[in-house]
């Protein structure tokens, strides 16, 4: 017996909130600034406006959902109304599924691209939502945010993750800089500016005065380690680690390898001969000296010539 496929495209709804899809990813295998594990996503399927929220356990998903329901409730007086999908079943929440999927290709991607450390990847997944908000899709006829807001938004303040940013000091010293130099994580949720990453303190701040850096950044630009960030299944972490076992054993006892032997037991004792179209490119040219003998130049000196038998 297999599954039930599923072709068919699910109705659209016509109204904000009133169909809205929610996923739980994690843990991942790389903890965010903060200690967070996971993280859970809500897209009402109306605008595909998307909400984003980081999780130390997975026992606080239903906390972040209250606390999402007061506040789009308040925003758009519309109640919600939870309707389970079936276990096992990834399909019936195939929206949030596939939006998963892209928002950890953009963290990737943005990671690969920045000088920071693994455990920034929570900013590069907020930010990640923040721009798909504001950007249009195929399956909706406006942006997610002029159909969540009833406004068009902005994008003169969209910067590139990451890049080093003058920031304003602010009450600084009468001898100390005015600036100094940080590099830029995203955006506020509670109000504009940036937020700015501080090397030195190691600390991350709301900042609305700044120069960014951005041609510097990307022509000084050096490779990093690419970030491998997925989550984390049991079956798979028990698989790997039984056949890390067994390649430290390998090594550990000097064993040939399987594979090795059937290469050593596959190879023919026929002997190859060489083509003989292939034979002349090794032959060598020879100087014959000259004894000072002049060849004969007609029939008449070559029968007088002492050499003629």
């Amino acid at each position: 017996m297999t599954k039930r496929s599923f072709t068919g495209k699910g109705l659209r709804v016509k109204i904000p909130l009133e169909l809205v899809h929610s996923n739980l990813c994690g843990p991942m295998n790389v903890k965010a600034r903060g200690g967070y594990k996971y993280f859970i996503s809500f897209i009402d399927d109306y605008s595909r406006y998307n909400h984003v929220y980081l999780i130390h356990h997975k026992s606080d998903s239903f906390e972040n959902f209250k606390e999402y329901k007061v506040e789009v409730e308040n925003e758009l007086e519309h109640e919600i109304q939870s309707q389970l999908s079936a276990p096992s079943t990834p399909q019936q929440n195939g929206v949030l599924e596939r939006r998963n999927r892209t928002l950890l290709d953009m963290v990737r991607s943005m990671m690969n691209f920045a000088q920071l450390p693994d455990s920034f990847w929570g900013y590069a997944l907020e930010t990640s939502v923040y721009i798909l908000n504001n950007v249009p899709f195929k399956s909706v006829s406006e942006t997610p945010y002029e159909l969540w807001k009833g406004r068009k938004g902005s994008l003169r303040h969209f910067r590139i993750w990451g890049c080093p940013t003058h920031v304003l000091v602010q009450n600084p010293k009468k001898l100390e800089h005015r600036s100094k130099l940080c590099l830029f994580v995203g955006y506020p949720k509670e109000s504009r500016g940036g937020l700015f990453y501080d090397p030195q303190e190691n600390k991350v701040f709301v900042s609305t005065n700044s120069i960014f850096l951005e041609e510097d950044h990307i022509r000084d630009h050096q490779a990093r380690s690419k970030l491998v960030l997925n989550e984390i299944f049991k079956s798979a972490t028990n698989k790997s680690s039984s056949s890390t076992k067994v390649v430290d054993k390998t090594k550990v006892s000097g064993q040939t390898h399987p594979s090795q032997e059937l290469r050593e037991a596959r190879r023919s004792g026929r002997v190859v001969h060489q083509l003989d179209r292939y034979l002349g490119l090794n032959e060598t040219q020879v100087v014959i000296p000259d004894d000072g003998v002049e060849d004969p130049l007609s029939y008449k000196q070559a029968m007088d010539d002492v050499d003629r038998d």
